[in-house]
């Protein structure tokens, strides 16, 4: 099972961060212990939204769009 994510600093809330895993839990306290390059700056987070896959490739997918600018649109729209 593969999980979407969309993470919001608490530092700052008009960023987010979006991934994949396979275990959640684990990847939101590599995230707030500062072991993710790009999301240590804005630290602390906390999720905002996800969505589970059963399909890898379909996760994927989704993360790809969540990440283009009309992902974008919808995530501040709808998520």
């Amino acid at each position: 099972m593969k999980c979407v994510y969309m993470l919001q600093s608490l530092v700052s809330a008009d960023r987010y961060y979006v991934g994949v895993t396979d275990d959640l839990k684990a990847r939101l306290a590599k995230h707030n212990a500062g072991d993710v390059t790009h999301t240590s700056k804005y630290g602390p987070w906390r999720v905002k939204t996800y969505v589970a896959f059963s399909d890898e490739k379909r996760a994927l997918a989704f993360e790809r769009y969540l990440k283009s600018a009309s992902g974008r649109a919808f995530s501040k729209k709808r998520l």
